[in-house]
């Protein structure tokens, strides 16, 4: 090597229904039986919301249940994340606030959805959704998904509905994202001209190489020997990207030896002092090493500096999307807060 180192359920079609929008997708296997019943966070819950209920919206009961069902897919990374049991207490009461905040929210999401009396959910859409649920989380055997709505209590009316208001939470955000996703030219040149410094790069070229590996029987002048065969078709004229589809010995033969952009930091030293003093179209001498033998060559060339703003205006136009997406979202469900009943336990 030459580097250092180196609950929605699925659906697809509910966006035909509403000018095409698509719908983000959360799968999530259900813990059933012991296992729901032995999560670590119940003493937790059951502390902090005695009755069993930890809020009402609207008209709808969140219980302590529902905060446990969508936590315990979760513990698993957050016990990793976590270095010791204070910090992981913390964070399990953050994600607890946070996923009660999204069953809230939900609720408030999907009353908005309704206010429009021509909305609705085609039948067929939920019965394909829950169809590609037993597929995927039940291994298509509807035996374990009954057993599984056993476990929590509920009919296949009541998971129905689940369904429903999962299909219309993904789409109501979705479509609130959207809403945000146009950014003028004028604040992208803000941007860039106020945060110039965010985009300096380091010296940076665009690498392809071709690797003879040192076998057994090779010495330092036979791996030369190769080398300089090859060097000799370059100069006649020959792609250096078919040479090394032809040639090389490392993992990205393939791709004609492309390792894409690089830093000079990247790069282990033997190489980086001799291919950052070519220019484009350049390529370097021989460079032997204990594992063979390397020809490096420059197929395009970055100098140090702050990079244009045409070079960075799709980066920033991203990110500026982003921000606005979630500016737009925060002051949506803020109205919907304040426009709806909720009272926490």
């Amino acid at each position: 090597m030459i580097f250092h180192g180196s609950r929605l359920f699925p659906v697809t079609c509910l966006a035909l229904l509403f000018a095409g929008a698509a719908l983000p997708a959360r799968a999530q296997t259900p813990p059933t039986g012991a296992a729901a019943a032995s999560l670590p966070i119940d003493d937790g819950l059951n502390l902090r919301f005695a009755n069993g209920i930890a809020a009402i919206a609207e008209e709808k009961i969140i219980t302590v249940d529902d905060i446990r069902r969508e936590i315990s897919p979760l513990l698993p990374q957050l016990q990793r994340d976590s270095h010791n049991e204070r910090e992981f207490n913390e964070k399990l009461q953050q994600l607890q606030d946070s996923i009660l905040q999204d069953l809230i929210d939900k609720v408030l999401i999907v009353k908005e959805f309704y206010k429009d009396e021509k909305r609705k959910v085609p039948a067929s859409y939920i019965d394909n959704a829950i169809s590609e649920t037993i597929a995927t989380q039940f291994d298509g055997d509807r035996s374990k998904f009954l057993a599984y709505l056993r476990s929590r209590g509920i009919s296949q009316k009541d998971y129905r509905k689940e369904t429903e208001e999962d299909m219309i939470y993904g789409y109501m955000r979705q479509q609130q994202r959207k809403s945000a996703s146009t950014v003028s030219p004028v604040r992208i040149q803000t941007f860039y001209e106020e945060n110039k410094d965010r985009f300096y790069q380091e010296d940076a070229v665009h690498l392809r190489l071709i690797q003879f590996t040192r076998a057994p029987e090779d010495t330092d002048e036979t791996l030369r020997t190769k080398a300089n065969d090859l060097i000799a078709q370059l100069k006649a004229g020959a792609s250096f990207t078919d040479l090394a589809r032809l040639y090389s010995q490392d993992s990205r033969r393939n791709k004609g030896g492309d390792w894409g952009w690089q830093h000079k930091s990247d790069l282990r030293k033997e190489f980086s002092e001799t291919l950052f003093t070519l220019e484009k179209g350049q390529h370097t001498a021989p460079i032997l090493m204990p594992e063979g033998v390397f020809v490096l060559f420059v197929e395009d060339r970055k100098r140090a500096g702050i990079q244009t703003l045409d070079e960075v205006r799709d980066q920033i136009e991203r990110m500026l999307q982003q921000q606005s997406a979630r500016q737009a979202q925060d002051r949506w469900l803020e109205r919907l807060r304040r426009n709806g009943y909720v009272k926490h336990f």
